[in-house]
């Protein structure tokens, strides 16, 4: 945290965790849903293709 405040203020601190806590969400909603397969399909091709 001391190295975050030298760069970043209180808010900026929070707005940041939340931020890293919907990117968190979003990717377990993704797998859950099974819609991570089609929302990496560009990036991280099949091992069978």
């Amino acid at each position: 945290m001391a190295e975050l405040r030298e760069h970043l203020s209180d808010a900026e601190i929070a707005e940041l965790g939340m931020m890293i806590g919907q990117y968190i969400a979003l990717g377990r909603l993704l797998v859950i849903a099974s819609g991570h397969r089609a929302a990496t399909e560009c990036y991280v091709p099949d091992a069978d293709a």
